[in-house]
């Protein structure tokens, strides 16, 4: 399937502001996401964060994963939802991050990994049968397994905070691709309904995880 030029200006956006930052360290500073700022009504990082990236290798990563996924979301349900879903996802991410994070007002984060797992969740649902490659597996692999994975690592990376990733990102960005996939295709609850359920099983461990306070 051809990229859609709404994938493309999306991936543009985020390498050419991506680079900004890399090279400015005041613009990087002033729109990455920072609880902060924010609580003190700089809502602008909410979404400006999403196309900030620390690196070029965190940058090549995420714009791959979007960039093999995307086509099965804006594929089915068309280019305007494919970009609902995204940024729905990316402010899920951010929300939740927000939530968890609130009393920590130094913790900063930045990429479009909460966005980019919303549309790997979204793309899942919409086709179960979808498998990818990983450089150190040489067969392929249920897209589903990868997903429910991820999430379970990140559980992990959001309970040990031993790393600079954004753990939480990804589940509040998983979530919002979850719900509105379904929002947008409600079909997907009887077409798909086991995948449905394989994929809720990570979002209810975190959710029950985060009310017991052990994230």
């Amino acid at each position: 399937m051809n990229a859609s030029i709404f994938l493309i200006i999306l991936i543009a956006a985020t390498v050419i502001i991506s680079f900004k930052g890399f090279e400015d360290s005041y613009f990087f500073s002033k729109y990455q996401f920072h609880i902060g700022s924010i609580k003190r009504g700089d809502q602008i990082r909410m979404l400006s964060s999403g196309f900030l990236h620390a690196d070029i290798g965190h940058l090549a990563f995420n714009m791959l994963s979007l960039y093999f996924f995307a086509p099965v979301v804006y594929g089915d349900l068309g280019n305007y939802a494919f970009l609902l879903i995204y940024f729905a996802s990316l402010l899920f991410g951010n929300m939740l991050t927000l939530y968890i994070h609130n009393n920590d007002t130094n913790y900063r984060a930045i990429g479009a990994s909460g966005a980019v797992t919303g549309i790997i969740y979204s793309a899942i649902l919409l086709d179960p049968t979808l498998q990818i490659f990983l450089f150190f597996i040489p067969i392929p692999i249920p897209a589903y397994l990868f997903g429910i994975g991820y999430l379970l690592y990140s559980i992990y990376g959001m309970k040990a905070k031993n790393d600079n990733i954004g753990h939480t990102a990804h589940f509040g960005g998983a979530i919002g691709g979850y719900l509105f996939s379904i929002l947008i295709h409600p079909s997907i609850l009887q077409d798909n309904f086991f995948m449905v359920v394989v994929l809720l099983v990570p979002i209810v461990i975190m959710a029950v995880m985060a009310k017991q306070g052990k994230l």
